[in-house]
């Protein structure tokens, strides 16, 4: 009886505790606590400020991707695709990874008053050195094109991401995409 009751009195606790409960928090906690997901984030504002730096850098939970803007960061559009494509053309780039992220801010990197370039990157193919990342595995320059700059985020596999912007430094602003290291 008394093997009874002690097996009796742990089920009730791990019920209370919600350990025992199928679908319950606490029976699958979430990686770092992320409440991310794999869908499309997008913002359809369109800006005139342009990109002037892309940069990247690696974290606890997750890897991080930047993309800085001279003036207000308004738009973008976040998607896992099948390929990434050079804007104007459509022809495919190429890309390391078990999944391909197309990242567009509704940013041109030049100057529409000018036409003048803000952002070139040295190397389109590595415009961010991302070897040693947990996640990403390269990312790589897709063209800005009408009003709008598209870079390819090859990462290790579908994983949740979130998108967000910043203000700041000064009148700047950063387009900002986190891709987790796990679900």
């Amino acid at each position: 009886m008394k093997k009874v009751s002690a097996w009796l009195t742990a089920i009730i606790m791990a019920l209370g505790l919600g350990l025992m409960v199928p679908g319950s928090a606490s029976a699958t906690p979430s990686y770092c606590g992320l409440a991310w997901g794999s869908l499309a984030k997008t913002s359809p504002a369109m800006s005139a400020a342009s990109v002037t730096n892309v940069r990247s850098g690696k974290y606890y939970c997750f890897d991080r991707l930047v993309i800085d803007i001279k003036g207000k960061a308004s738009g973008y559009n976040v998607r896992y695709v099948s390929k990434v494509v050079q804007d104007g053309s459509v022809l495919p780039i190429k890309l390391r990874g078990g999944a391909f992220l197309q990242v567009t801010a509704h940013s041109p990197s030049y100057d529409s008053a000018t036409g003048k370039a803000t952002f070139v990157p040295a190397n389109r193919s590595e415009v961010t050195n991302v070897s040693k990342y947990q996640t990403f595995r390269q990312v790589a320059w897709a063209g800005s094109f009408e009003g709008r700059t598209t870079l390819g985020l090859g990462v290790r596999a579908r994983l949740p991401f979130k998108v967000f912007t910043l203000a700041g430094p000064g009148n700047g602003s950063r387009l900002v995409i986190d891709v987790a290291h796990q679900w």
